[in-house]
């Protein structure tokens, strides 16, 4: 493979200024353009659920000093539109300008979904997914103020938290029996429920919305299928987000089933030149022997800072296990690997009552996915132990000590 000229980023998220930043590690002194449609230079997700809602900071983590895509002679375009690639040319369309490359890499990232009811477009029916939400929904979390979330995962779950530490009533609908029941099944998800009720949070679980109530162009309630009407001040929507792959269809890229790009092992798409990252990737992960695609903080961070390498002329498979974090009032976690918690058997160290303790998903006697709450002194151990996809007796990951189980 000849050494690229010119390596074209498009997304300025996490996943691409991470590839940038790797690609100068590694030596690349070519032109390098980081183009995409946020205003903010690269930052990462967390903060904006987390740390800038509870009031804690103003501003998320950003991927890099300001100063630093200029010192590292990166072509850093903010704002800026591509309409179009071209992979028989090796151009992107760029605010109407042609420009080209010798390696591409498409970092687009997702969007939250909508809800398209009727009255979804009234002014406080609100998402959260960029900077600037994240610093208008704080201003609108206030005392006393009657806020209804759509939408019991991390997103929503993370919200109600911040949402009452501010004093404001929150009330959490959803269609499913629980919060986060898809993806830690229903156990672990009572431990959830529990404590957001301890701490004031209502459920309406099992019921969709059927519309939101508004006057003089902001919502005041929210209709659910049973006909009954929650008041709100302000309407959170947080059903998941969708993969942005416009760009990567019309350029004639393979899609997966789920709509995200496939890549193979390598992050590599069905175009030569052409590597997807992040959230529009669908990964043909070597460990679990299928496609997967994470929308999670660390898998663009470390797949941005993988691909650099294959951008260069490696074929070094990307191999790490979905990792995220969450945090709600007093509880901690970090969850590694990929489950099926409705198929996969249930183990748990510790004592759910008091939130602290492990969760372990085991298949066929391997390992398949490690949840830690409020327990941090085996964090690398557990890492291990599920990249390895461990083969262990339950009743050892319940006592036992876990480093052992490594064999």
């Amino acid at each position: 493979m000849v050494d690229p000229r010119r390596i074209v980023i498009v997304g300025t998220g996490l996943a691409g200024a991470s590839a940038a930043g790797a690609l100068r590690e590694q030596g690349y002194d070519g032109d390098l353009l980081l183009v995409g449609e946020q205003r903010h230079r690269p930052y990462e997700l967390p903060a904006l659920s987390k740390g800038i809602l509870l009031g804690d900071t103003d501003d998320p983590d950003w991927v890099h000093e300001e100063s630093f895509y200029a010192e590292k002679n990166i072509d850093l375009r903010l704002g800026t539109r591509v309409s179009g690639v071209s992979i028989g040319d090796h151009t992107v369309d760029v605010d109407g300008k042609r420009e080209s490359w010798d390696r591409l890499v498409l970092a687009t990232g997702s969007t939250p979904r909508r809800l398209r009811l009727p009255g979804h477009d009234l002014d406080n029916v609100l998402r959260l997914r960029r900077l600037d939400e994240a610093r208008a929904l704080r201003r609108e979390l206030t005392e006393g103020r009657d806020v209804v979330i759509i939408g019991a995962g991390w997103i929503g779950c993370e919200v109600a938290a911040a949402a009452r530490k501010h004093g404001a009533n929150v009330t959490v609908v959803d269609v499913l029996p629980q919060p986060l029941h898809r993806v830690v099944g229903d156990t672990v998800a009572g431990v959830f429920r529990s404590m957001h009720e301890d701490q004031g949070v209502t459920f309406r679980l099992d019921t969709g919305i059927a519309e939101y109530v508004g006057e003089n162009g902001r919502a005041t309630g929210v209709r659910l299928e049973d006909d009954s009407v929650l008041p709100a001040d302000l309407v959170l929507v947080a059903v998941g987000a969708y993969p942005r792959t416009e760009l990567a269809q019309e350029a004639g890229l393979a899609l997966s089933d789920d709509g995200g790009v496939q890549v193979d092992a390598t992050l590599a798409t069905s175009a030569p030149d052409v590597f997807a990252i992040g959230d529009i990737a669908a990964h043909a992960h070597p460990r679990f022997g299928r496609r997967i695609r994470v929308e999670h903080w660390a898998n663009a961070k470390d797949q941005g800072a993988h691909v650099a390498q294959n951008l260069l002329g490696a074929s070094e498979p990307f191999t790490a296990s979905p990792y995220f974090f969450s945090d709600q009032y007093d509880l901690g976690m970090e969850f590694r690997g990929l489950t099926d918690p409705f198929s996969d058997e249930l183990v748990v160290r510790g004592d759910l009552g008091t939130r602290e303790f492990i969760a372990f998903w085991v298949r066929d006697g391997a390992l398949q996915a490690a949840m830690n709450v409020n327990m941090w002194d085996d964090g690398d151990t557990l890492g291990a132990l599920v990249d390895k996809q461990a083969r262990v007796e339950p009743a050892k990951l319940v006592d036992a000590d876990l480093a052992s189980l490594m064999g």
